[in-house]
């Protein structure tokens, strides 16, 4: 078995070999400059995973958009994987799919990845891959992480929220506040100095009122 990885945000996401869907890949060579999107899945021909890649497989224009290239993991063998595709494709009423899955049959990246699930056991006795989601971006830092049981599907609308948030916010001067949504008002940092603001934002500001009279909550229009 591979050594298990200990990966914290702003790493760089370890480089790896592995035969998929679409053929062999070098992980960082299939990426090429774009961001990736790696998440898990405990076993093919499983119904939430099954919803799960026909979300994705619906959602690569939105990925593109973005720059992102998605890839999926699920613990069985290229030849199921294949086989698995068309009930995929028909669940999702599908023309094609898009997007490669890799092989992990003997768990290598799983326990790479520390992505097992302890309290859910497979029919083996083994434990499943949780819902392991991993967004890369381009210069192959790690940039999100989240980990769901492996009960429960993901919501792919929330993991896109986050991607452009960072992605606005790895160009602009802000933070994004709870339950943000792409076009609607971000924070100003609080580096920033208050003689910064007319350049930095030239729509202008909002300073909130808190009673310890500290104006560290400051809004303005998503920068574009």
């Amino acid at each position: 078995m591979s050594t298990r990885n200990s990966l914290n945000i702003g790493d760089k996401f370890p480089n790896f070999q592995a035969e998929t869907s679409d053929g062999q890949i070098d992980f960082y060579e299939w990426m090429e400059n774009s961001w990736a999107i790696l998440f898990s899945h405990p076993a093919d021909y499983t119904p939430v995973c099954t919803t799960e890649l026909s979300r994705v497989a619906n959602l690569v224009p939105e990925f593109k958009k973005r720059n992102i290239k998605p890839i999926a993991l699920s613990c069985d063998s290229v030849e199921s994987h294949r086989g698995w595709i068309e009930d995929i494709k028909s669940y999702g009423s599908l023309s094609s799919f898009n997007y490669p899955i890799i092989a992990d049959d003997k768990r290598e990246l799983a326990v790479k990845f520390n992505m097992l699930d302890k309290d859910e056991i497979g029919k083996d006795g083994i434990p499943l891959t949780c819902r392991a989601v991993f967004v890369i971006d381009n210069h192959k830092k790690l940039r999100l992480q989240i980990l769901y049981p492996a009960t429960t599907g993901r919501n792919f609308e929330e993991i896109l929220r986050v991607i452009d948030s960072m992605q606005l916010t790895d160009n602009k001067k802000v933070a994004t506040p709870a339950d943000w949504k792409n076009g609607e008002d971000c924070m100003v940092l609080p580096t920033i100095r208050e003689s910064d603001i007319p350049n930095l934002f030239p729509r202008g500001i909002t300073t909130v009122e808190v009673p310890s009279g500290k104006r560290y909550i400051r809004r303005t229009p998503q920068p574009e």
